[in-house]
């Protein structure tokens, strides 16, 4: 029982997959449009913008 509640705290979910979906080379047999494009390369940035400033504010938290 206990190792079913570790293993569901830890799963990333729909969002958690996304994040790393986003990151993934699209697949060739897809239909992609430049919307879907755009909005995943938004996403892109932003994430790593979120990370950034995240990764600042913990050293800065630090020293």
């Amino acid at each position: 029982m206990s190792d079913n509640k570790f293993k569901s705290f830890f799963q990333l979910g729909e969002v958690g997959n996304y994040f790393i979906r986003v990151f993934k080379k699209p697949d060739p047999n897809k239909k992609s449009n430049f919307n879907l494009r755009m909005m995943h390369g938004i996403n892109r940035i932003s994430i790593i913008m979120f990370l950034g400033a995240l990764i600042v504010w913990l050293i800065k938290r630090l020293m």
